[in-house]
């Protein structure tokens, strides 16, 4: 049975997570009725194209200051995104070194979010499409030095692939121990990268699993599990990942589909037949 929280190097976790993106002036309503549905575990980034951090903080400071929630119970998650995945309004100087990007991106996302910590800081994505460069290695290090500062408690990877994976656990420190992904069903869920997270005992965080698979998920097998569930499709997809192992994040704007998201915990198990049904669908 899917727990609403794992023990993860030694940090409570939430197994679901609010994922922030494209909300823009939305955002800070979003956050603050997911707060409200039950969510703990908030991920953003401080990348103005695609999320307003500044949102996402007022969302949580009203939380707090009202008393519903404490910043222990909360799970904060934010990432450094390189210039090329940014738009004119960065959070940090262009010209500056690496280092004193994340430096200067990492204090922006302290004061968007009204806190003194992270819980998981999380690089966007690798500085180029294949392998690793030495921009990579310079803000992997400033990381790290985040994390030994004790201002981040754990650190992540986002939007590689296996082979860019393998590479950072070769010349990191301190690995990720966490990886998040845009995860195709017909990747099998992404299942080369998730292989070696779980070698690495590295929890695995799946986004898009909706709408990244909607060809997939109109399948017969889908419905037919939908219906032994009584469940809706999206809650027969975060099930499936939840029972593999897999952080799932929702995106939903709608506050109804919040709350069916979370009940997915109370729902009866998929099978193994219906859990090798989902991870073969498209194929």
């Amino acid at each position: 049975m899917p727990i609403r929280h794992i023990s993860h190097h030694g940090q409570q976790v939430p197994t679901l997570v609010y994922g922030t993106a494209w909300k823009e002036d939305d955002t800070e309503a979003c956050v603050r009725a997911a707060l409200q549905a039950g969510f703990v575990g908030i991920d953003t980034a401080n990348q103005r194209k695609h999320y307003f951090e500044a949102g996402v903080g007022a969302a949580v400071q009203q939380a707090i200051q009202a008393g519903t929630l404490t910043r222990a119970q909360l799970f904060l998650q934010t990432k450094f995104t390189y210039q090329a995945g940014q738009d004119h309004r960065l959070p940090y100087d262009p010209a500056a070194d690496y280092t004193t990007q994340v430096q200067q991106s990492f204090a922006s996302s302290l004061e968007h979010l009204h806190t003194d910590y992270l819980d998981s800081y999380v690089l966007h994505g690798p500085s180029t499409g294949q392998g690793l460069t030495e921009a990579d290695v310079e803000v992997w290090r400033a990381m790290e030095a985040l994390q030994r500062s004790g201002a981040v408690r754990q650190l992540g990877v986002s939007n590689v692939n296996a082979a860019q994976l393998q590479l950072l656990l070769g010349f990191a420190e301190i690995p990720p121990v966490f990886v998040q992904n845009r995860c195709y069903a017909h990747t099998q869920w992404d299942a080369q990268v998730r292989q070696i997270c779980q070698q690495h005992q590295i929890l695995y965080q799946g986004f898009s699993l909706l709408t990244a698979n909607g060809r997939a998920l109109n399948h017969p097998a889908v419905f037919a599990i939908a219906e032994r569930l009584q469940a809706t499709l999206p809650q027969v997809v975060f099930r499936f990942a939840l029972q593999i192992g897999m952080q799932p994040l929702t995106g939903t704007t709608n506050p109804a589909h919040m709350a069916q998201d979370l009940a997915v915990y109370d729902l009866p198990a998929l099978s193994e037949k219906e859990i090798h049904t989902l991870e073969q669908i498209a194929f």
